[in-house]
């Protein structure tokens, strides 16, 4: 760096003091919680115990078959190709119906040309996403249980059943139910972002298109989606990287810790519960280190893959 530059450089900084805390504050955040955190991942390749605290992420002896021994006891693990297919399952499901649906629900509000309602329409729909999923729990257990659930009493009031249908004990019923409330939850919030990418679409884009002739739909399919490529892009590559997480809502955990019970477990136990099951309930630490890891791994390469197949494409990409 030459003489005139550092006292340059000082006085940006100077200048921009405040601004800096913020940006330093974030990279502290990220560096204590999301960065050092990932060196006890040197645990799913040794046999750790608990008993042996801190230490034990050091001291543990590494384990057989080059440290791969968990991977290769989750792989051979009978669970491991239930897992992998209600996982996959769910998230894919969810991609289809919770991908599209923010799009098509934004595309409908822009349309609108009142304004109040169209503010009231947009608030109401993404409140959900600020509920609890122990809320959203408690919503779904109050209009599905057998004893005094809305639906049941609807359909039995319509003679569409003789008795009480238990939903949330339907090993079928699961996967759909997991989509449903995933979509109704985080409808409205994914619909705000590719509302802000209409925003910055020119108007005289329209105006000229309604010259030629052009009608609503014309100019949503030639202008609107066009111009919001990027952002869809974008978030779908965010959202295939998510895929053993749950995608775009990223809650395959929290819907199978609140909605998956003894009957309804061979279709709703996905690898992050699993995970949690194997290392908090049954202790064994570094298998479920191994299990985190891979899934972890699975979702860098599909980030990957996917903005490699994007880019070619449509030429749009995260990096």
């Amino acid at each position: 760096m030459t003489k005139a530059r550092a006292p340059k450089l000082l006085r940006d900084l100077k200048n921009q003091f405040s601004l800096q805390i913020f940006a330093l504050l974030g990279m502290a955040f990220f560096l204590i919680f999301a960065y050092i955190p990932m060196s006890g991942l040197i645990i799913a390749f040794k046999d750790y115990r608990s008993v042996t605290g801190f230490a034990g992420f050091f001291t543990s002896p590494w384990t057989a078959n080059h440290g791969m021994k968990h991977f290769i006891a989750f792989f051979t693990d009978p669970w491991f190709g239930r897992v992998l297919r209600n996982t996959l399952g769910i998230s894919l499901f969810k991609l289809m119906f919770s991908f599209p649906a923010p799009i098509i629900f934004a595309l409908a509000l822009n349309e609108l040309r009142y304004n109040k309602f169209k503010r009231v329409v947009q608030t109401l729909s993404y409140l959900p996403h600020f509920i609890s999923w122990v809320v959203v729990y408690g919503l779904v257990f109050t209009f599905l249980n057998t004893q005094n659930g809305l639906v049941n009493r609807l359909l039995s009031d319509l003679g569409l059943i003789t008795g009480p249908v238990n939903f949330l004990a339907n090993p079928d019923a699961y996967w759909a139910l997991a989509v449903i409330t995933d979509v109704w939850k985080e409808l409205g919030w994914w619909s705000i972002i590719f509302l802000a990418a209409m925003t910055g679409i020119d108007p005289e884009l329209y105006d000229a298109a309604k010259i030629d002739g052009a009608g609503r739909l014309q100019c949503i399919w030639h202008i609107t989606l066009p111009c919001i490529r990027g952002t869809i892009s974008v978030l779908l590559i965010l959202a295939l990287g998510g895929l053993f997480s749950g995608g775009m809502g990223g809650s395959n955990f929290e819907q199978t810790f609140l909605m998956g019970n003894t009957v309804n477990y061979q279709k709703s136990m996905v690898i992050g519960y699993y995970s949690y099951q194997m290392g908090i309930l049954n202790q064994r630490y570094s298998f479920a280190t191994a299990i985190g890891m891979f899934q972890s791994l699975i979702s860098v390469a599909l980030v990957l893959l996917s903005n490699r197949i994007m880019k070619k494409l449509s030429g749009e990409g995260i990096f």
